[in-house]
């Protein structure tokens, strides 16, 4: 296995705690295809601490087993994956061992759907008589996982309830339990991206409809959020690589000077030494494959107004792209709402100095946020 370089930072912590009140500590990690992102929260007295975070980088795994880029690193060899968290563990100095493991959305089956209200015993059927017409696999192969919606009065005035249903294959489900065992982790649970994405970013009490879009290297999910409860989600086509490839293919350059000059440079502000022609060709690249998910996230932003007659308030950025130049102001004045990037940070003690640093992190960590804080609550 290739020698790995993490991206890690040690937090250091000069208060003095008893001994016999050590706080306990959580592992949250997320298996992304950019990169694996851990963050080790602990909590002591109500207070909620972080500890430490790594981002490793899935770029040697993917040259080395895969000729495509946009492959998740969930796909390679147990072995290769423990192996990774193992060395990034070992090298940032983290002794905890209890983690929450995210799965990654675009592997997840999710769907809603409407049921009269009924009792728990009987809504377990129920929701497996549904999800028959639903899933696209025998229900033997995935595992099955939903949330409820309060009760409440349909056109008909008749109570009902709405499911949340995720399903997992079970093949995913073995093979995050086996590198958790690889790796000498002890797992507490799965959970699907989108939940740890509402922990992470929005309060329970939190008044406004918020839209929360997460915009990561394989998928964009957009969704939304009401009192920390998900009401819409829908999964979409643009995404971190699909904006790369583009850029490769029409410019006709190597996918990795692609990454590099998206990342960089963005919709905004296009490199300085090129001939305006070139400048106006690169931007024009990346508007109109931005235009479309505006256009998709609209639509599902109307569509809830003209089914609820609630206007979203405002939106949430997550996901490596929201960091790439020039799309929150795209967002904004596409909107003209609040938008802002997501920041899992923002109710989490951490030392001040580190305090610009997480900002600019905060939306590539925020399902790692959200993982570890399900094993904290």
């Amino acid at each position: 296995m290739e020698k790995l370089l993490p991206h890690f930072k040690k937090i250091k912590y000069n208060e003095r705690m008893t001994p016999n009140l050590l706080p306990k500590s959580f592992l949250g990690i997320d298996i992304g295809t950019s990169a694996i992102k851990i963050v080790e929260l602990s909590a002591f007295a109500r207070r909620i601490k972080l500890e430490n975070y790594v981002e490793l980088p899935t770029s040697n795994f993917q040259q080395r087993q895969f000729q495509t880029p946009e492959k998740s690193v969930i796909f390679l060899p147990s072995e290769d994956i423990a192996e990774a968290i193992k060395t990034a563990l070992s090298k940032a100095k983290i002794k905890t061992r209890d983690c929450v493991i995210s799965i990654p959305d675009f592997l997840t089956f999710f769907t809603a759907f409407d049921l009269p209200k009924m009792t728990k015993e009987e809504l377990a059927q129920a929701v497996k008589n549904e999800a028959r017409k639903y899933i696209p696999l025998p229900l033997k192969e995935v595992t099955l996982d939903w949330h409820l919606r309060e009760v409440e009065f349909d056109k008909q005035r008749k109570k009902s309830i709405t499911i949340f249903l995720v399903a997992v294959p079970n093949e995913i489900i073995y093979k995050c339990q086996q590198i958790a065992i690889l790796a000498n982790l002890k797992l507490l649970v799965m959970e699907a991206e989108i939940f740890g994405l509402i922990r992470a970013l929005i309060k329970k009490e939190e008044e406004k409809l918020i839209g929360l879009i997460d915009m990561g290297a394989r998928s964009t999910t957009c969704s939304i959020v009401e009192k920390g409860v998900l009401r819409v989600y829908h999964s979409l086509n643009v995404s971190g690589s699909f904006l790369t490839e583009k850029i490769a293919r029409e410019l006709e350059i190597e996918w990795e000077l692609a990454e590099k000059l998206k990342r960089e440079y963005g919709i905004s502000n296009p490199p300085s030494g090129w001939d305006a022609e070139t400048q106006e060709s690169f931007k024009e690249i990346l508007i109109s494959t931005v235009n479309p998910l505006l256009q998709e996230v609209s639509k599902i932003f109307n569509g809830f107004y003209l089914k609820e007659e609630k206007e979203i308030d405002k939106i949430i950025l997550a996901g490596g792209v929201g960091l790439m130049p020039g799309v929150l102001s795209i967002f904004q004045n596409y909107f003209k709402k609040e938008v802002e990037l997501a920041n899992p940070f923002s109710n989490i003690f951490y030392p001040s100095p580190l305090k610009e640093t997480l900002k600019k992190i905060g939306p590539l960590f925020a399902i790692a946020v959200g993982m570890a804080l399900r094993g904290l609550t």
